[in-house]
């Protein structure tokens, strides 16, 4: 099995073509295959002849000997040259020897001649190929190599050292291609055009109904199918599901769907998607031009115009470079004379040659420049997202086949025309040149019957036409064929009578308009309206003794002052209930005599209105800590109580209750960050229906709020300014930037593995991965769940830790989820590991969730009515509710207490507990 030259670059165009051309398998004689070699071997012959004469004759030579050790080597150029080592076979197209008079070492350059203005990975490849064989038959290292390209034979000299070891192990792959008796799986690309095994290729596709067949699809998206087990373009068809566009989403270009093209192909009736448009507004002129892309020439250009029903074709023909600028002033000459011209066109090439001419020669003012490049209509734009013809492209001709217009020459082509062009230009034919002026006035015919059936479907599709739709073979992708039928869908009619009467049958309608009428008043029942008292009677009267040091300079030098009244509506806490009374408090009130001040009526009495403290307690205690919306709750209060608490009401309480709580905020943040662990994340929330970010520091006992803009990384890091314990977060990288020891939350990378096993179930190496990696974490889970989070336990795993990823590095996985779960693993080896180097640090960041899941619920109560203040005021309170819970507080017990200090009513309470 020799691996040639000419296999190993079939094989960087496709495996499939390197396995038919080592079994000698006959292809396909067309005009363009040999319109390419006979262009090779000109261009090679041409270029090997100029770099001769360069060089000294003499030390150049043809065929030479190949056993014969560098250093004895006379010759400074050798073509025709070629070299075996064991199953390797190259023929570069010259080889140049190389002197290096500072080492004494003498090096060979592989040189390569292509015709192409461009260099790919491919010409580079095929070099690194010439240079492996020659380092191994004159065992010194060839690191550089020659290619000469475009028709003005530029020279570049390439740096190949490191494709030489992809060579190597592309050889590997092509032995085990050849050496199987079965061709590798059939994969279409762009190299298929050209190829002379195109027409074998496309029919076992078809057979097999292959993805590549729908060349719209990338590589990266045909892996995805294969991953998720689809295989077949009748698969895929069946995965469609139509999707509401969203109203951010409803003035951008609709998103290509390669489902719905797979379903057009399996039904064979065209597919709309939204409401196709095409806006022409002035005379159609189609324009289809031919060039030679590679000579950067424009040689044909067709117009046809059509006015009134009489359409004119126009043929514009170069017969070198020099009559370009002719064809090109006598187009805009043409296009001059039509009235409110608009160029039609299909796809990219014609509107390339419009800026391309005008640049070259000029000939377009400002106004003229407006009429001919910037009006103008591509019919691809018109069709591409939208309207899905049952063909395996979006090619002219595919399309237009389908639609039942064809071209007299079934092979003609874009790539056979070029061949034609080459051919005339060698030897001018009268028949060659007809060939080509009718090909290109049948595009431009084409461009006219496209344009008018695409104008019958937009027409049809705005009026509702269904006969239309039916005759034309269409069916909208939102019809009720590919809908959910819903139970409870909205009734639609086009007869407003029969909307009106069912609108009439409504629940509520009937309730309260024709109930109403029907029965007599007094069978109807009156709402009754519960009528706030206009006095209470005081069924409580309390005595409040504050405490008599002064708060301000903490002295205990005062002097009594008035007693002061308070009368609030309150609740009164029982064993088994609750009752509202008329409370009285009576505040004994001093003056300090050191600095004046007067003291004796706690903070909260000072900020309450007519409504007590236990009573606001209980309030904020259903908002917060059980999640049920506030007008719910005032509801309630008012149906119960027969209060009429107001939207203004509620305002006041939430302002004055979360400002009473602010100083305990603080406190709780001052305790996450002076501590040795912060857990981190954050969540979006909706302020008045502008997005902003909810940011959550957490420990083992306190969990702290705050509202921002952004999630931007500077935000975290003025916040832990200070910290220097382990953060353990998620994988936001903005958290990377925080200089501390951080741990990454293991089960997010768990879940992302578990979703990227569903995504690709048929791929092995990534499953490899995730079971080892499970392998790892498993024990360490164990010894966590015996010993606790003590690293004299933990530390024994790092070593296992390390094989691991020792192990991940040395593997070599070729399956991109593979080497993106690897890449992802390798980034972060420092930081998935590090709750095994520290006492208290969990392996994931369940505190800080935790509090994004309070904050979700709360804001589905909020849901976005709140300004940024009220939202603040909100998060404020959530922070104690949160930190209440983690540190085993009840949230109401200690909001009825009026504490301010979370700590210090818990060691109360537990003191109470013990007496």
């Amino acid at each position: 099995m020799v691996i040639s030259d000419t296999i190993f670059e079939a094989f960087l165009e496709c495996p499939t073509k390197c396995w038919l051309q080592h079994n000698e398998k006959p292809g396909d004689d067309n005009v363009y295959t040999n319109f390419v070699k006979k262009q090779r071997n000109d261009y090679r012959y041409f270029g090997l002849s100029q770099l001769i004469l360069k060089m000294n004759p003499n030390k150049c030579v043809q065929s030479p000997l190949i056993q014969v050790p560098i250093k004895k080597i006379n010759w400074l150029l050798a073509y025709d040259f070629v070299t075996a080592k064991d199953n390797w076979l190259s023929r570069p197209d010259a080889v140049e020897r190389v002197i290096n008079r500072k080492d004494n070492r003498d090096s060979l350059l592989p040189i390569r001649f292509i015709c192409k203005s461009k260099v790919s990975k491919e010409h580079k490849m095929l070099l690194a190929f010439d240079a492996l064989v020659l380092s191994e038959i004159f065992k010194i290292n060839v690191s550089h190599a020659k290619l000469v390209y475009s028709s003005k034979y530029y020279s570049l000299k390439i740096n190949i050292s490191s494709l030489i070891f992809k060579a190597r192990k592309l050889t590997a792959e092509i032995t085990k291609i050849i050496a199987s008796n079965d061709p590798p799986n059939l994969i279409l690309n762009r190299h298929c055009a050209g190829c002379e095994y195109k027409t074998i290729c496309r029919q076992t596709a078809i057979q097999k109904g292959d993805l590549s067949l729908l060349s719209g699809m990338t590589v990266k998206e045909r892996s995805k199918f294969h991953n998720k087990g689809i295989f077949t373009v009748t698969q895929l068809s069946y995965t469609f599901r139509p999707r509401r566009r969203p109203k951010r989403l409803r003035n951008r270009p609709e998103k290509y769907h390669h489902s719905l093209k797979a379903l057009a192909i399996r039904e064979n009736k065209i597919h709309i998607v939204g409401t196709p448009e095409l806006l022409l507004e002035g005379t159609p002129v189609y324009v289809d031009v031919e060039g030679l892309p590679d000579q950067n020439f424009y040689y044909l250009v067709g117009l046809r115009v059509t006015n009134e029903n009489e359409s004119h074709q126009h043929s514009l023909w170069a017969n070198s470079k020099q009559d370009e600028k002719q064809i090109w002033f006598s187009f805009l000459n043409l296009v001059a004379e039509v009235e409110n011209p608009v160029i039609i066109h299909y796809g990219s090439f014609e509107k390339t040659f419009l800026k391309q001419m005008d640049k070259r020669y000029g000939g377009l003012d400002a106004a003229t420049n407006n009429q001919v490049i910037n009006k103008t209509l591509n019919l691809l734009t018109a069709i591409y997202g939208k309207i899905y013809f049952p063909v395996f492209s979006n090619g002219l001709k595919d399309i237009l086949n389908y639609l039942g217009f064809f071209w007299e020459d079934t092979e003609c082509s874009g790539l056979q025309s070029i061949g034609w062009r080459h051919f005339w230009e060698q030897k001018p034919d009268s028949s060659i040149k007809e060939k080509l002026l009718a090909y290109n006035t049948r595009d431009c015919e084409a461009l006219e019957f496209l344009k008018d059936f695409i104008i019958k479907i937009v027409n049809a599709n705005k009026g509702n036409c269904k006969n239309e739709i039916d005759e034309m073979n269409i069916i909208r992708a939102d019809s009720d064929k590919y809908l959910k039928n819903s139970k409870w869908k909205e009734f639609k009619s086009p007869f407003s009578s029969l909307e009106y009467i069912n609108s009439a049958a409504h629940w509520d309608y009937q309730r309260d308009r024709v109930y109403a009428r029907f029965f007599p008043k007094n069978e109807r029942q009156k709402k009754r309206k519960r009528k706030p008292k206009s006095s209470y009677h005081i069924e409580k009267v309390i005595n409040w003794e504050p405490s008599r040091i002064c708060p301000v300079c903490e002295r205990s030098y005062y002097l009594k002052g008035m007693e002061k009244e308070k009368t609030f509506h309150d609740l009164l806490f029982s064993y088994r209930c609750l009752k509202l009374r008329f409370v009285k408090y009576v505040f004994q009130t001093y003056i300090c005599r050191r600095c004046g001040q007067h003291f004796g009526i706690p903070d909260r009495f000072k900020r309450a209105c007519k409504y007590g403290w236990n009573l606001r307690s209980y309030f904020f205690y259903q908002i917060i800590g059980l999640c049920i919306p506030q007008r719910t709750v005032a509801q309630s209060f008012n149906r119960l109580f027969g209060f009429e608490m107001r939207r203004s009401t509620l305002h006041n309480l939430k302002i004055k209750t979360a400002d009473y709580y602010k100083s305990t905020k603080q406190q709780i943040f001052q305790l996450i960050v002076q501590g040795n662990l912060v857990q981190i994340d954050e969540t979006r929330a909706n302020i008045k229906g502008k997005s902003a970010f909810v940011w959550v520091l957490a420990n083992h006992r306190e969990s702290y709020y705050f509202l921002a803009e952004s999630r931007e990384g500077e935000i975290a890091q003025k916040l832990l300014a200070s910290f220097k314990g382990v953060l353990v977060s998620d994988f936001y990288a903005a958290y990377d930037s925080i200089d501390c020891p951080q741990q990454k939350c293991l089960i997010h990378l768990i879940r992302d593995m578990n979703d990227e096993i569903l995504n690709y179930p048929f791929d092995e190496q990534l499953k490899s991965i995730v079971i080892s990696f499970g392998n790892l974490l498993k024990p360490i889970i164990e010894t966590i769940d015996r010993y606790g989070f003590k690293k004299y336990f933990l530390n024994k795993h790092l070593r296992r830790v390390d094989d691991f990823f020792d192990t991940l590095e040395k593997s070599d996985y070729q399956s991109e989820a593979a080497i993106k779960c690897k890449d992802r693993l390798s980034k972060n080896r420092e930081k998935l590991f590090t709750f095994l180097k520290y006492d208290g640090v969990p392996w994931n960041n369940n505190n800080a969730e935790n509090s994004i899941k309070a904050f979700a619920g709360l804001r589905d109560v909020i849901a976005g009515t709140s300004t940024e203040k009220g939202t603040d005021e909100y998060l404020t309170l959530l922070t104690i509710s949160q930190t209440c819970k983690f540190s085993e507080v009840d949230f109401l017990d200690f909001l009825r207490s009026g504490e301010i200090d979370i700590l210090r009513f818990r060691e109360n309470t537990k003191k109470r507990t013990r007496l």
